[in-house]
This record gives C-alpha cells, structure tokens and sequence, in this order.
C-alpha cells in the first residue's frame, strides 16, 4: 500500500470478530471440536452463533482455548486449566488499573502543608 493512502478496517481486523468455525478453530488449535464446547460449558470462552446457529470463534477467544490446550497437555485438568486463565487474566486487569492509578498519581501536584 503507497505512503499516505489509507487502509479500510474490516472485521477480520478485529480481534472480536467470531470470523472461525468450530471445526476451523479446533484445527488451528490441533484440537477437536468437544474441547472447545467443553470450553464452553465451562465458560472460559462463549462463541458466538451464525445465524444458522453454529459456533463462531474469535480470534481472542483462540488465544484464550490456546492457553487452556497449553495448560492441559502439560497434564493440568480442564477446569484447574480454566480457572488458571481465569485468574490470569483477572491480575491482567489489576495490573493495568494500578498501573493507571500510578500514572494519575504522578500526573497530579502534591501538596504541602
């Protein structure tokens, strides 16, 4: 693309697209379907549905089936798997907050008394 033209967004460029199958998914996961419905059921991830009411995945949500896949061929059990991540992502979140909070508080003047 030339410098200077601009670049049209589709909805493949969001991460929140549900853009995959389930049988696509779980081939790009080296996984079968069950595991990611398992996923499901054990709401780590919930697909979105066609219209024709198949599962639909995003690309995040791979990231997220990808990190369970990880955990549990290392032997962890499906639902530790999913807490785990879980739990991650929560600390994620915390941390990014303290984080926000630090920036605040450098940003404002102390004051003397």
């Amino acid at each position: 693309m030339p410098p200077g033209s601009s670049r049209s967004v589709t909805p493949l460029d969001d991460d929140d697209y549900p853009a995959y199958t389930m049988g696509r998914a779980a081939e790009m996961l080296g996984t079968t379907p069950a595991f990611l419905r398992t996923l499901g059921e054990l709401r780590l991830i919930t697909p979105l549905r066609s219209e024709g009411g198949r599962r639909r995945y995003s690309r995040y949500q791979l990231r997220i089936a990808g990190r369970a896949r990880e955990l549990v061929d290392q032997g962890t059990p499906i639902e530790a798997a999913c807490r785990i991540i879980i739990l991650e992502d929560q600390l994620e979140e915390a941390q990014r907050i303290n984080e926000q909070l630090r920036a605040q508080d450098r940003e404002q003047p102390t004051t003397s008394t």
